[in-house]
């Protein structure tokens, strides 16, 4: 029985444990250091890469740090290998031994653009953390599933878009996006550019929140104990980055897509660890002519914040939760008129 017990008080500390906020008292500010020091170093002999990185770093967690904030700083999202990727793969959906074969040839092509140009798409990202997480002595493994945001829609057919990267470390493991932490493509007149902005958000991200725009397909790589269905999590909210430093994860409602009756009342209800600081909760409220921006009042119970707003008028509203002034989660409420009740006539 104590056995059983020590099993599964481990099993509970892989799942709720496993986050960033567990190196909270780690200075990475040597690990950053290393990482812009070698700057543009070259990807052809990657041994000698992994060890400037990490020869001098005395921790685990420090060394795949510098690996994952070098890779974030000097690899180009390439928008056009993704969209080359996708259209492949949609072509091809139905034939999987094509796909394959296809897959296969054209695989080397991307790990030779990333050598040669520092450009990839998000596979050659989670590749290049395996490896030098690898060659360092740490293990990492590459993780494929559905990646959400504002621009993708997903449903039950939607093929894998997304990869990502889990790695152990003092022997749990964590979850990190190194293309999403990279920075975003932005499309000038139609054509795509990249931006480079590191957000540090994704490295070793609280699971429970990595979640709500991460989805694996091997359900284990979710490092939670009773993790959302596929439908369950494309029917939730849109959550974006600034949801991930400082973290907030938007609990309830559970679905992004609302109704309600005229001056009926919707309850929202955000968990911000303590050790997280917040300096203001906000809603803005829009329905494609004008913003309202309000200050909810708040009432909050250890770390849940809960809050409530009431719509006194009809129609179609996108609903902003916003901390310190960021958009961490979007909610769309169809807003109806009260219905008449039925005359039965005269008597």
């Amino acid at each position: 029985m104590m056995k059983v017990f020590f099993l599964l008080f481990a099993m509970s500390c892989t799942f709720v444990c496993a986050q960033q906020s567990d190196f909270n008292h780690v200075d990475f500010s040597t690990a950053d250091s290393l990482a812009m020091y070698h700057k543009g170093e070259s990807l052809h002999n990657l041994p000698v890469l992994t060890h400037k990185l990490t020869a001098t770093l005395n921790t685990d967690v420090e060394k795949f740090r510098a690996i994952y904030t070098w890779i974030c700083t000097n690899i180009e999202n390439d928008y056009s290998a993704y969209q080359k990727t996708k259209n492949k793969r949609r072509k091809l959906a139905n034939d999987r031994e094509a796909l394959l074969e296809w897959n296969n040839n054209f695989t080397p092509k991307v790990f030779q653009k990333l050598r040669e140009e520092r450009k990839t798409a998000c596979t050659g990202y989670a590749y290049l953390t395996r490896e030098l997480a690898t060659l360092a002595g740490l293990k990492s493994e590459i993780v494929d599933g559905h990646g959400r945001t504002a621009t993708v829609i997903l449903n039950e057919d939607s093929l894998p878009n997304h990869s990502w990267n889990a790695v152990q470390l003092n022997g749990k493991w964590y979850l990190c996006d190194p293309t999403w932490s990279a920075g975003r493509v932005l499309l000038d007149d139609g054509a795509p550019r990249f931006e480079n902005d590191y957000h540090k958000g994704y490295f070793l991200a609280d699971p429970k929140l990595f979640i709500k725009n991460h989805f694996p397909l091997q359900t284990k790589w979710t490092l939670l104990e009773n993790p959302p269905t596929y439908a369950e999590y494309t029917a939730g909210p849109l959550v974006y980055k600034e949801s991930f430093k400082p973290v907030v994860i938007p609990i309830s409602p559970k679905e992004m897509h609302l109704a309600t009756l005229k001056n009926g009342t919707l309850n929202f209800s955000l968990e911000i660890p303590i050790s997280e600081k917040q300096d203001k909760i906000s809603l803005s409220i829009h329905n494609g002519i004008r913003e309202v921006v309000l200050q909810p009042n708040i009432q909050r119970i250890d770390n849940y914040y809960n809050f409530h707003h009431t719509f006194e008028r009809i129609g179609k509203f996108d609903v902003h939760i916003q901390v310190n002034n960021n958009i961490i989660a979007t909610y769309v409420v169809q807003v109806k008129r009260k219905k008449l009740k039925a005359h039965s006539g005269p008597k």
